[in-house]
């Protein structure tokens, strides 16, 4: 069916079921940023395939809220379709609550699967709608049931992450949270987020795609841990090992049953924001609900020291994948055909030839010239096109290894570049370099520091709709939080302090709508720095290893110290990489990272 018979044919069952507006995030019943094929209604219904935005439909019209990453992408997507894009933050926009609560009157229906909307957000709806008698239908997956031929929930085999990559066992990371449980006065402990559960039990499986967690719920109390999950995605040996340490495994789908028959008058802790709304509601009433943070947030986010020196071998592994892919993109594209899906291939097959690599952390952004705007473009069969020996490629790929996990961008210069290109490459290089070399106050948070990496495009008043940085998880999620670097804090999100340990990304970028798009992307690891009479201070050490293209940098628009910066970065990537470098490619990454 096209968008516009899905959108009928919802709208007709709307009908049936008397509901008058369909909310349809993108979450799936973990609140996961990323999903698997069964959870994607919003992209059914819509046709835009990102990985942020909501849909709204009602009898007469079908919007798509999304962020600037997704703005060109989506008007792309949503053409013809007559689903309206509502551009997220942009002045005179109004938020998803804001336009339910104007288009919603007196006594209609609101509906959504309970399962696929956050708690917190379900009563802030509630809250919002109240004086309008606003039923709410939620029980129901309309979407599921127009939807023919849906694909089966993933049931991928999990496998033990062992303690020599993990760092610490399963059974301490146990007591661990079952102190902080005993702290909080909490007689269990639910666990909703996919990751989370992947973290504490050091288990890793491929439910989601590129990411490498296993549908499933957790509660955890002071004498047993129970993991709703499907049964069949473990093995004997898996099984054996999670039972030594207390696990016991129950049917995914009868968490919902589970949670009707806590005992009353308990205690239980857990995220509102992370929890689906159905879940949350099926507790009884008498139990008390301790609205907090996940315990497991932080203690996943600070790498142990064995996660950090298994991350710098990652690196080292994945730096050898994307330099040999640099020098065989620049020496080649003219000579062959080298098409942005192509170039993605060649290098996941470069990947593959480092030891313990398991897959893409995330589906490849291989963008060349105007695609490279589009700030989370993916290339597909249908939007495809050659590598030209002119311009820029934009870069943006990652593995997940044994190891942990990467994230790199390089914006790779092909051939002649404008003046134009040239300075906004160095612009964006100088924010980079100065945010990695910060050294800050320990109680500093991605709010003090953001500004570093946009200052040098603020001056001009230019700037770039996404964040400077994200958390990254240990053969995990690519997007962890709470560590991030923003200028402003989204709604519900609270400024987070940089804790040794925490890896983010450092990605400025700059992007011209049908021309280019610039980002350059290393992961940093924060790390304690001196310590003097005003506190402990802190700095960050450059986990990524792989030259940045000098053919792009206009040099007279760095200062000094930015020169010395690079040639820094530059001199520890040839000592790093060209060990396992052949005699040419040697030659080419000496060159590649020269003094400037």
């Amino acid at each position: 069916m096209t968008v516009q018979e899905r959108l009928a044919a919802l709208r007709s069952l709307m009908k049936e079921k008397h509901v008058d507006a369909y909310l349809v995030p993108t979450d799936d019943f973990h609140g996961s940023e990323y999903v698997g094929d069964y959870f994607k209604c919003r992209k059914y219904i819509t046709g835009f395939t990102g990985s942020a935005g909501t849909a709204v439909i009602t009898s007469d019209m079908a919007g798509l809220w999304t962020d600037g990453r997704y703005f060109i992408q989506a008007a792309q997507q949503l053409e013809g379709t007559t689903v309206t894009l509502f551009k997220m933050g942009e002045p005179e926009v109004p938020t998803v609550h804001e336009f339910l609560k104007d288009k919603l009157t007196e006594g209609m229906c609101l509906g959504f699967d309970g399962r696929c909307v956050s708690a917190a957000e379900t009563e802030e709806l509630k809250s919002l709608l109240a004086d309008k008698n606003i039923r709410f239908s939620v029980e129901e997956d309309l979407i599921g049931e127009i939807w023919k031929n849906r694909p089966e929930l993933s049931c991928e085999p999990v496998m033990e992450l062992e303690e020599k990559w993990a760092g610490k066992s399963r059974a301490d990371k146990c007591a661990q949270i079952r102190e902080k449980m005993a702290e909080k006065g909490a007689d269990a402990f639910i666990l909703t987020s996919l990751d989370d559960i992947a973290w504490l039990l050091n288990i890793r499986g491929n439910d989601i795609h590129c990411c490498p967690v296993v549908l499933s719920y957790l509660v955890m109390t002071q004498d047993e841990i129970l993991l709703f999950a499907n049964e069949k995605a473990f093995d004997a040996a898996v099984r054996t090992s999670l039972e030594k340490d207390g696990v016991v495994l129950k049917p995914y789908n009868d968490i919902y049953q589970y949670v009707k028959t806590v005992p009353e008058n308990r205690t239980v802790l857990l995220s509102r924001k992370s929890a689906n709304s159905r879940l949350v509601s099926s507790l009884p009433e008498s139990v008390k609900v301790l609205d907090e943070e996940n315990l497991t947030l932080l203690p996943k986010a600070i790498k142990n020291p064995v996660e950090v020196e298994n991350e710098r071998i990652a690196h080292i592994k994945d730096g050898v994948a994307v330099t040999k892919f640099i020098y065989w993109l620049k020496k080649n594209v003219g000579k062959t055909t080298i098409t942005e899906l192509s170039a993605a291939d060649h290098l996941f097959s470069l990947r593959k030839e480092q030891e313990n690599f398991l897959d893409n952390s995330f589906d490849p952004i291989v963008s060349y010239a105007g695609h490279a705007a589009i700030c989370h473009y993916s290339p597909s069969p249908e939007t495809d096109i050659p590598l030209e020996p002119h311009g820029l490629a934009l870069c943006d790929t990652g593995g997940h290894y044994l190891e942990g996990s990467t994230d790199i961008t390089r914006t790779v210069v092909l051939g002649p570049v404008t003046e134009k290109e040239k300075k906004y490459f160095t612009l964006v290089l100088k924010g980079h370099l100065n945010l990695a070399a910060a050294k800050f106050r320990y109680g500093c948070t991605d709010l003090n520091l953001d500004y570093i990496a946009r200052e040098p495009l603020w001056q001009l008043g230019e700037d770039y709709n996404h964040g400077t940085g994200h958390g990254v998880g240990y053969l995990l999620n690519v997007h962890e939080g709470p560590n991030r670097f923003r200028w402003k804090t989204a709604p519900g999100q609270s400024a987070c302090v940089l804790e040794e340990g925490m890896i983010t990304s450092n990605e400025p970028g700059y992007y011209v709508e049908n021309e280019f798009g610039i980002r350059h992307e290393n992961l940093i690891v924060c790390k304690k720095a001196e310590k003097t009479a005003y506190g402990q201070f802190m700095c960050f050490e450059n986990l990524t290893m792989v030259p940045f293209d000098l053919d792009g940098i206009a040099p007279e628009l760095l200062s000094a110290h930015e020169k010395e910066l690079l040639n820094q970065y530059h001199a520890e990537v040839y000592k790093k990489i060209s060990p396992y470098l052949n005699e040419e490619e040697k030659q080419w990454l000496k060159e590649a990272t020269r003094e400037i």
